[in-house]
């Protein structure tokens, strides 16, 4: 299975699916089976399992060829070693404010020299301790996947260095939280907001880094990918649902409605 880490150093466009509310083992294996993702990522900021259901998730990921990610909070070492534990492949910091807070991330989920994360190889990322600890160390250092999120005007005043930090792999911009930290809720293609995206733009094309996006539509999708952007989550559980149940709803109507025969 190639990670994200590979995909994005090959330069590839990644369609990402996001899984929050729905998380069962078959969806996420129909996701890879017939959506064409090439990664998911769960959602623990707004939601939250126990880690033996991630650990299910990750694995029926990964039987399908998806690497995956799990987005949380930038306040608890803890947390970002057992979704790392678990089979995750890396983490997402939503609400990130600070560079400052950024390199946190960086050190909770890297192992010595880069980082504090405390050893253990009880978890599937050390193939329940059946790796030498060294080699682990240097593996989970080399391959674990960190992102950070841009959505708070904080955030984005310090995007440079946040982009310049060894160890984050990703910038990710999150448009709903960044128009309500500027102060034009929902309304994605204000001026504010588009500016927004440029600064993200550049602080990575200055950094040697790739964003992502949750793009708000095909055509916002377009312009992200023309200014750069190499991951686009755009498979979110609840709406591929949704998606799905109006297809069906569209293409039996004239039943729903109960017209005659």
């Amino acid at each position: 299975m190639q990670t994200i880490k590979q995909r994005l150093s090959q330069g590839e466009v990644l369609m990402v699916a996001a899984a929050g509310r729905i998380v069962h083992h078959n969806y996420l294996q129909m996701i890879g089976m017939h959506g064409g993702f090439q990664a998911v990522w769960f959602d623990l900021e707004h939601m939250d399992y126990p880690t033996e259901k991630l650990e299910i998730g990750t694995l029926a990921c990964r039987s399908q060829g998806m690497d995956t990610f799990v987005r949380l909070a930038p306040t608890d070492y803890a947390a970002i070693t057992r979704v790392l534990e678990a089979g995750a492949g890396g983490v997402m910091a939503a609400q990130v404010r600070s560079a400052a807070e950024a390199e946190q991330v960086v050190r909770w989920a890297k192992f010595f020299p880069r980082g504090c994360r405390g050893l253990n190889t009880a978890g599937f990322d050390a193939r329940f301790a059946t790796i030498p600890l060294a080699q682990f160390a240097e593996q989970a250092n080399r391959d674990s996947f960190v992102a950070i999120q841009i959505e708070t005007v904080e955030a984005l005043d310090e995007v440079h260095e946040i982009a310049a930090i060894d160890g984050v792999d990703l910038v990710f911009l999150g448009p709903a939280d960044m128009s309500q930290s500027l102060g034009v809720t929902g309304d994605f293609m204000n001026p504010k907001c588009l500016a927004a995206m440029d600064r993200i733009s550049a602080a990575c094309a200055a950094a040697g880094k790739p964003w992502g996006v949750v793009p708000v539509n095909p055509e916002y999708a377009e312009m992200c990918v023309d200014k750069g952007c190499k991951m686009l989550s755009v498979g979110a559980d609840v709406r591929i649902i949704n998606a799905g149940i109006e297809s069906v709803k569209k293409s039996y109507s004239r039943f729903f409605l109960g017209l005659p025969r």
